[in-house]
This record gives C-alpha cells, structure tokens and sequence, in this order.
C-alpha cells in the first residue's frame, strides 16, 4: 500500500503544479495547450480567445509569415508521425515542436518528458498534397517520411527557408530542453 500512498502524494503535486502552470497559460495544463502558450510566445503567434476553431491555433503577427495561420503541436517524442487537418480551410502552416526523435513503440515502463529538442514548419497544402500522392491518408496519425521533417527543420538547425530565427528565439526554446 505504500506505492499507492505515494502515487497519492505525487498527484497531489503534480495538482498543485497544473494549477500554477494553468495560471500562466490561461489554458489547461496539457502538452497541447502549453505548445501553444510556447509557440504563441516565441514565434509572435496570436492566438483566438476560443480555443475551438477547428484547424487553425493561430496566426503569425509578423514577418515573412504575418497574417498566416498555423497548426500548433507539441509531441514528447518524434515518431514520425503528425495529426493533420482533414476539414477545409486547411491552415497555412503546420508549427511542430518535439522532443528526442524515438521509434513508436509501446508505453509500458517509459516516460514521456515534455521536453523540446527540434522544431519544425511545414507547408500545410504541400505537405498534404505529398501525402496523397504518396498514398498516404491525411488525418490522424499520418506518418511523415524522414527526408520530409528533415526539410522542414528550423530548430535546432535550420533546414526550411521559410523562416530564421533570432538569437532570443533559440535562447526561449532551449529553455524547454
């Protein structure tokens, strides 16, 4: 019985943490939630009041990117896979933050950490349209070839020409590392 008072003991804490995280985001305290407190952040993204549009999380304020909409996400690990946008008007960008590159495999026994190791861009409509010449179904769970999050690379090394980012931008998301 001690495990389980333990595991009591820590809910708690892990409680008390979503709550202070909660008060900084205005959002709950889920990875998909706080990626878009990041991103929003560091990449100068508004995003709506609502969080209920489908598709589309934001909108790039500035930039090559001002007035473009973008599809946040944020994944533990990177196992080649991204949930995309099936409904019209598909957003221009898709923004994806992620932790340590890992194969899927089963959850037993492993951890998680949020952790953000690389980010990515891709183009929303070109991404998609690779995807069904390929075969492939576009939806939840698409699995995205190498060569493709290799292009769309811009942290840590910047391999898409769609955007640079600035020293601050590097030095905010290695705070999440």
């Amino acid at each position: 019985m001690q495990d389980l008072e333990r595991l009591a003991d820590l809910i708690r804490q892990r409680n008390a943490i979503e709550v202070e995280i909660t008060k900084i985001t205005g959002r709950p305290a889920l990875l998909g939630p706080i990626g878009e407190y990041v991103a929003a952040r560091v990449f100068r993204i508004e995003l709506p009041t609502s969080a209920n549009e489908k598709g589309v999380d934001g909108r790039f304020q500035e930039g090559a990117l001002g007035g473009a909409t973008v599809n946040i996400k944020w994944y533990a690990k990177r196992e080649g896979v991204l949930d995309l946008v099936t409904t019209e008007p598909l957003p221009d960008y898709y923004l994806v933050l992620t932790g340590p590159e890992g194969a899927a495999m089963s959850s037993r026994g492993q951890t998680r950490p949020w952790r953000l190791t690389a980010v990515y861009l891709f183009n929303a409509r070109d991404l998609a349209a690779a995807q069904r010449a390929r075969g492939v179904a576009v939806g939840i769970s698409s699995s995205v070839p190498q060569h493709f999050w290799e292009a769309a690379e811009i942290y840590p090394r910047l391999q898409s020409s769609l955007i640079a980012l600035s020293e601050e931008q590097k030095r905010l998301l290695a705070l999440f590392a």
